[in-house]
This record gives C-alpha cells, sequence and structure tokens, in this order.
C-alpha cells in the first residue's frame, strides 16, 4: 500500500559538472528532449509529495530559470562540501515528522513506482535504494552484519579490500525521517578520502541509534545510472528512448522496424497499426492517426498527422497539420503553419510555409509555396515558386479551386488566381488572374537559321579536332 506519511523530496543539482566539457549546467543537459533535472522534477511531482527542495550552486539562476515552471522551492548551496551538506540546506524548512526523498538532479530514469516502494519500505525508518552489480567500481557499499542488518555505507574511496568486494551497492536514493535527519546532519564530519559530509554516513548513525534501515532493490539499473559526462549522457540517452519504444510498441501498439534507430524527444501519441521506419525523429507533441506511416530519416515536431495519411522518407515537418489520406516527400519540408486537407499531395524537393492546401490538392515537385491558400483541386506544375517576400514585408497568394498552374511559373504576390483558371508554363503572374481564364506570358520564342553549336565550329576549323 502507498505510505499515506507526509513527506518532502530534496533534489540536489548543486554540482558544476566539469568533466561534460561544457558552458551548460550538467543538469540541464537534454535526455530525450527533456533536461535531466526536469524528468527528476517531473518524477518528483508525479509522488504528490508536500513539498520539493532543489539544492543548487553552479550557474543557479539558469538553472532556476529552465525549471520555473515546476513548483519548487530552490535554497543555494554555495559551497559545495559534500551531498550531506548539500540536504542541509534544505532541511530547515522541512518539518520533523515528514519523511526526506533524496534525488539527484543528474539521476533522470529513476521511475516515480520505484520511489513509491522505497518510501513504503522505509516504513517511517531509512530506506536506501540498493542494487546488485558485478563490477561495483565507483559506488558506495552496503555493509551488513552476520545477522544481514545494515550497518551503514562505506563509499568506495574509503573501503578496505575486502569491502570493495561487496557488489551491493547504495545508489544515492534514500528515504530518512527529518527528525533524526536534522540531528545526524549535525553530527557529520570530513574525516574521509574526499574531505566532504557524506550523506551515506546518516545509515551508520540511524544503525547505531536503533532507528530501523530497510534497503529496497532497484528492479532496473538504468534507473539510477548517473550522467557525469559525454560519455555516460549518450548511454542513458539510448537507455531513455529504449524504453520509450519498448511502451509505444508494448503499450500502444506502434509498429517500429528498429526500435533502436528511433528518437522520441517529447511525446507522441499514435493510433492503431501505425508504422515509423529507421532513423526517424520526434519532436515536440506528434499525434499519428490510425494507420499513418512514417518514412525513414524523417524529422517531425509538433504535428497533427490524421488517419490514412503517408510521409515518405527524408522529409522535415514542423508545427503542420495534416488532414487524412495525405501523401507528403519524399524530401519535402513544411514549415509553421502548414495545413494540408484531405487527400492533398506533397512531393518531392516540395517547400511549403504558413500554407493552406486544400482537399485533393497535388503540389508533386521542386516547388516553393509561402504565404498562400489552395483551393480544392489545384495542381501546382514543377518549379512553381510563390513570390511572397519584397524585401520588407511578406504577401500573399490566394489559388482558388481546381487552378492549373504550369511549370516554372512565378505567382509575384500579393495576387489572386481565380477558380479553374490556368497558367501557361513559365508565366510570371503579376495581377490577378480572372476564373476560368487562361494566363500566359505573350513573349515568343526567337528561332535562328543554321545556328551551330560551337563543337561543330570548331570541327570547321580542325578536322582532327586539334588546336
Amino acid at each position: 500500500m502507498p505510505t499515506t506519511d507526509p513527506f518532502s523530496v530534496v533534489v540536489l543539482a548543486a554540482g558544476e559538472g566539469k568533466r561534460m566539457r561544457s558552458n551548460t549546467p550538467k543538469v540541464l543537459h537534454p535526455v530525450a528532449g527533456r533536461s535531466m533535472l526536469e524528468r527528476v522534477l517531473t518524477t518528483a511531482a508525479a509522488l504528490s509529495p508536500d513539498a520539493i527542495y532543489g539544492v543548487y550552486g553552479h550557474a543557479g539562476e539558469a538553472v532556476r530559470e529552465a525549471c520555473a515552471a515546476f513548483a519548487v522551492t530552490w535554497v543555494n548551496q554555495a559551497e559545495q562540501l559534500g551531498t550531506g551538506h548539500a540536504v542541509a540546506q534544505a532541511l530547515p524548512a522541512i518539518p520533523d515528522n515528514h519523511q526526506v526523498i533524496v534525488l539527484f538532479g543528474d539521476v533522470p530514469l529513476i521511475e516515480p513506482a520505484t520511489l513509491t516502494a522505497l518510501m513504503n519500505e522505509a516504513d517511517g525508518g531509512v530506506g536506501v535504494l540498493t542494487m546488485q552489480l558485478e563490477t561495483p567500481t565507483g559506488y558506495g557499499r552496503i555493509l551488513r552484519d552476520t545477522d544481514g542488518a545494515v550497518l551503514g555505507v562505506v563509499e568506495e574511496k574509503d573501503a578496505t579490500p575486502s569491502e570493495r568486494q561487496i557488489t551491493e551497492v547504495n545508489t544515492g536514493i534514500m528515504c530518512l525521517p527529518a527528525g533524526h535527519l536534522r540531528v545526524w546532519l549535525q553530527e557529520l564530519d570530513t574525516h574521509n578520502a574526499q574531505g566532504e559530509y557524506y550523506l551515506t554516513d546518516c545509515i551508520g548513525k540511524a544503525h547505531a541509534q536503533g532507528v530501523p534501515v530497510h534497503v529496497c532493490a532497484c528492479p532496473d539499473p538504468w534507473e539510477v545510472q548517473g550522467v557525469n559526462d559525454r560519455v555516460q549522457l549518450a548511454a542513458v540517452e539510448r537507455a531513455c528512448q529504449r524504453r520509450q519504444a519498448q511502451t509505444l510498441m508494448r503499450d500502444h501498439g506502434l509498429g517500429l522496424a528498429d526500435p533502436a534507430r528511433f528518437d522520441l524527444r517529447g511525446s507522441l501519441e499514435v493510433g492503431q497499426d501505425c508504422f515509423i521506419d529507421v532513423d526517424v525523429v520526434i519532436e515536440g507533441h506528434v499525434v499519428l492517426g490510425d494507420h499513418v506511416r512514417i518514412g525513414a530519416f524523417s524529422q517531425i515536431r509538433d504535428t497533427h498527422i490524421a488517419a490514412g495519411t503517408e510521409v515518405l522518407g527524408h522529409c522535415e515537418i514542423e508545427d503542420t497539420h495534416i488532414a487524412e489520406d495525405c501523401r507528403v516527400g519524399p524530401f519535402a519540408r513544411l514549415r509553421p503553419g502548414t495545413t494540408l486537407e484531405k487527400g492533398a499531395r506533397v512531393g518531392n524537393f516540395v517547400e511549403v510555409k504558413q500554407s493552406a492546401v486544400g482537399a485533393g490538392s497535388k503540389i508533386n515537385h521542386l516547388s516553393y509555396i509561402g504565404d498562400a491558400t489552395l483551393g480544392e483541386g489545384v495542381n501546382i506544375g514543377a518549379g512553381t515558386i510563390t513570390c511572397n517576400y519584397d524585401g520588407k514585408h511578406k504577401h500573399s497568394t490566394e489559388i482558388g479551386d481546381e487552378v492549373f498552374i504550369g511549370s516554372n511559373s512565378s505567382l509575384v504576390a500579393p495576387v489572386e488566381i481565380g477558380k479553374r483558371a490556368t497558367i501557361g508554363a513559365g508565366t510570371s503572374v503579376r495581377e490577378n488572374v480572372k476564373a476560368n481564364h487562361l494566363a500566359v506570358d505573350d513573349r515568343r520564342t526567337r528561332q535562328i537559321d543554321g545556328w551551330r553549336r560551337p563543337s561543330e565550329r570548331n570541327d570547321d576549323r580542325n578536322p582532327q579536332g586539334g588546336r
């Protein structure tokens, strides 16, 4: 049963993260489109705690601004003197009857269910989240007596050779009673290899004072994987992507050509029988209706794609609404503000920006449509462009139903093309065209009689082809 005791969450996010080799604070580096700290705060909020405290230090202003959407009380750790010292900065505001959950801003994949299990295991005493590792290098070891009772935690740098053989390790995530914790933190010292105030020393103090210490085994090592450098960040990214892919396939029926080659950097809603090919990147919030197919190497951001639509490979789509049964690509770019109505076609090397494309209309090849409204059944020939920018202002183009635009035409905005009008190939339209009219440039093709190619003229001068 979930615990009903009042509790607070303390998130430690004060570290500089020198090994990241970055000007960005370590906890603000993204995993699957969201910063590590944002992920931890989201998990903390999902527990419905009485309060969340964020301990900041390095680049604190940037950290606080990046997480301004969260209900967090921020406290400053001016000097980074260890985890015990960090928790002590938040403790004055936490009532003695609270349990304190300690999380880390650079451990982004911890799950709410795991933390709930930890709190339930602690049951008002001390709870320690642990793991069994064949190679426990870098972790503090769990010390037990012959009866299995937890005696404390020894950090690796302070451990004896025999203690380093222990494979049960401390993850750093703990649940502690605030009243006891307040006393224990005051008793900490820096007599250790790192010269820091270790929060883990509180475990030994709890045992010495008869406060129950319980361990809770973490179900997945990736949940407690911390990030200290770019290599670890990349590994956590892939672990997160695997988790997301498995959830989408198992719980939502999404078909993925290769789950290892799928990147979700936001949120994705999928209907039935959707399929995504390899190396597709989803960003922001994307919604796919039933039977939508996304081709390889496409990037889709903040877009709604309705049922039965197919996006072919190598497309870039952002802030776009695509109706049912459309076909996009390959190599198409749909920029923000684009709307495709039912059955529209946008083909290869076509760019559409801030435009509405009517039902059944086609822009199949090598065209640019910007700031335009296309009616139903419009056919745009290859190489057509809307000249929407005069160097200072954007202007609109209005194209009526069933208009036919010939190849290599230029529509110089602002301009209106009436219903069922036809624009001849190569025409520059600089004025409105009436419905049912044909617009063509009146320039005739000039022909030169007896003209010969340069190579043919050179052959007359030198039959051998030399110089």
